[in-house]
């Protein structure tokens, strides 16, 4: 379930559907149990190809019955009614499916798959095996609670974004209101199930969830969040009133019974430790987490080391910039300078807002020179909601849909404006929307020719280590001309090189809340409420802020690869376009591809 979580948050980061996909092979009625029953007997099948590909579509229906709300997300009908079972019977039915998911790696004999199938086949072992390693050996479904992006704060994202354009959808927004009461129930029973193995949150990253859900609840149905969806309609007065009812009636009540069950029971029992290695079993529940998300073997002690060696590599270049910018004083003043000085601060959200759309429109003309493909699906910017604002990042993104007609959006948190400097704005930009997430996840989203199930897979490596790379493309794209905005930009990169250090510190050998704090203060310029709102992230979240430094160092080898190589016949489009062209892969994968498209290159070239 942990991993559905990250799937669908900020760096989660779930990829809409695939517009292009032949019909499904017909089946024997049943349950997903009883269709790989019968895919698991090849004698039903002519072919290889042909039960590989029956395999690939029962994976991909399997996702989405596991996970409605992401089904939602991805803009797929027929699960707009329900929400997910985080029931301990739910959690029990999933792992028994991802358990045979898991056992058909060993149906099929490479030497009967075509090449293509062979390279499907090996990245949906990758995806099955690593989401299988986890959930079967670690208690990843008592580890769903947090205040920056738990469980609790998707139902009004869900409810927000369900589509209105049918009274059949209505009924569906309503069944899902209805619901709510049982979800949150389920996860109490979780939760509670939880609190009695020894199995909980650290109590600093669920500390701010009582007054979030208490943000939630609105005694006028109205101005609740979750009467948003029917705020616009001209028509279907009763389906208003009846949602006006359940939200009264139903969704209040819930919230409210859930809110005291976090106060009263959950956060009593909350643990004062923070690593994960605390909990049992919970060294190679990190190394597990480790391999997941960074998709590499790489063991703690090497990721530290490669984070150390990068924090002193990025306090030369941040001392250079420095210097370039005639201040005078040590690295320290200046960042208390950037932090401080009222020049660097919005006054108004809306300045705030209306600054990172200028960002966007001078980005977006620029696009065409390093990329050959681009997505047809647009963006926009918004603020971050009020509900989770005080809890959450400095920005995210969310992506949008296609098959629905959801743009992706931008997500910018105007909370603290003292804590949102204006000389991180251009790298955020760069990381969250274009280059970044939303022109990789767009792109993925309309891959053609590929399984359903590679439009919907979230490599945090690849997806966060774009992101990350995109941010060195500034200079080519016409960005950080001003030198306060270079040193965001080396900011930003050094926060994600402390990542590696801070992470592995914290859940690999021992390091406090604070001592992760101060090691930020001692070589970041970031603020306090940054430090903190992130160290807390990565508390909450073991593991996956390595992704991001480790994937981008691997693209960046790759590219300075190309380069060295092909020399002057290097084509940055089309080497963006390879690394992008086949959605989110492991980076072993993403290897691969590039080495394939030097070779071809090579091959162009001697003839």
């Amino acid at each position: 379930m942990k991993n559905i979580l990250l799937v669908l948050s900020l760096v989660l980061l779930i990829i809409g559907s695939n517009q292009g996909h032949a019909q499904k092979t017909t089946l024997p009625d049943g349950g997903i149990t009883e269709k790989l029953s019968y895919i698991k007997d090849s004698k039903n099948f002519s072919s290889e190809s042909e039960r590989l590909k029956v395999l690939f579509e029962i994976y991909t229906e399997s996702q989405l019955e596991a996970s409605p709300g992401m089904a939602t997300f991805l803009g797929k009908p027929g699960y707009n009614h329900l929400w997910d079972d985080v029931s301990p019977e739910g959690t029990k039915k999933n792992l028994a499916i991802l358990k045979i998911l898991n056992d058909s790696k060993d149906w099929f004999k490479p030497e009967n798959l075509t090449e293509e199938d062979k390279v499907n086949f090996n990245i949906y072992n990758r995806s099955v095996g690593d989401q299988y390693a986890l959930v079967s050996q670690f208690p990843e479904q008592y580890l769903i609670i947090d205040q920056i992006q738990g469980i609790h704060t998707y139902i009004p994202v869900i409810i927000q974004m369900m589509p209105t354009n049918s009274p059949k959808a209505l009924e569906d927004i309503l069944a899902r209101l209805e619901g709510i009461s049982e979800l949150l129930q389920n996860l109490e029973t979780t939760l509670t199930e939880g609190i009695n193995k020894g199995i909980v949150m650290p109590r600093n990253t669920v500390a701010q969830v009582p007054m979030q859900l208490a943000s939630m609840v609105s005694e006028n149905p109205i101005e609740s969040l979750f009467y948003t969806p029917f705020k616009n309609l001209e028509e279907h007065d009763a389906l208003k009133e009846k949602a006006k009812t359940i939200i009264s009636n139903s969704v209040n009540p819930a919230f409210s019974r859930f809110n005291s069950f976090m106060t009263d029971t959950y956060l009593p029992n909350t643990r004062e430790s923070y690593g994960i290695s605390e909990l049992p079993n919970g060294t190679a529940w990190y190394n597990a987490l480790i391999k997941s998300h960074t998709t590499t073997n790489k063991t703690a002690q090497e990721i530290h080391d490669i984070g150390l060696s990068e924090v002193a590599r990025l306090l030369v270049e941040m001392e250079k910039v420095k210097s370039d910018t005639g201040f005078n004083g040590d690295l320290n003043a200046f960042n208390t300078f950037l932090k401080e000085d009222p020049q660097f601060y919005f006054d108004t959200p809306e300045e705030l807002l209306s600054a990172y759309r200028d960002i966007c429109k001078k980005i977006d003309p620029v696009l065409p020179q390093l990329f050959g493909k681009l997505p047809r699906l647009p963006y926009g910017v918004k603020k971050v909601p009020a509900y989770s604002e005080q809890a959450n990042t400095t920005a995210y993104y969310y992506p949008g849909s296609l098959q629905a007609g959801i743009a992706g959006y931008f997500y910018a948190n105007t909370y603290k404006l003292e804590s949102r400097p204006k000389w991180e704005m251009e790298a955020l930009t760069i990381h969250e929307a274009v280059p970044g997430h939303h022109l990789q996840i767009s792109l993925a989203q309309e891959l053609e020719n590929v399984p359903e199930f590679r439009t919907m897979l979230n490599f945090t490596a690849f997806v966060e280590g774009w992101g990350l790379y995109s941010e060195s493309l500034g200079p080519e794209l016409g960005m950080y001309q001003d030198k306060y905005s270079k040193y965001g930009q080396l900011t930003y990169e050094m926060w994600r090189a402390m990542r590696l250090v801070v992470d592995t510190g914290i859940h690999a050998f021992g390091w406090t809340r604070q001592e992760a704090i101060d090691y930020f203060k001692k070589n970041s310029g970031k603020t306090e409420n940054d430090i903190t709102v992130e160290v807390d992230r990565y508390i909450a979240w073991p593991g996956q802020a390595l992704a991001y430094k480790i994937g981008e160092l691997k693209i960046k080898e790759l590219r300075k690869k190309s380069e060295d190589i092909l020399k002057e016949q290097f084509d940055i489009r089309a080497f963006h376009d390879v690394v992008l062209g086949s959605g989110s892969v492991p980076l072993d994968v993403l290897e691969g591809n590039v080495n394939q498209w030097i070779n071809n290159q090579k091959k162009i070239i001697e003839n």
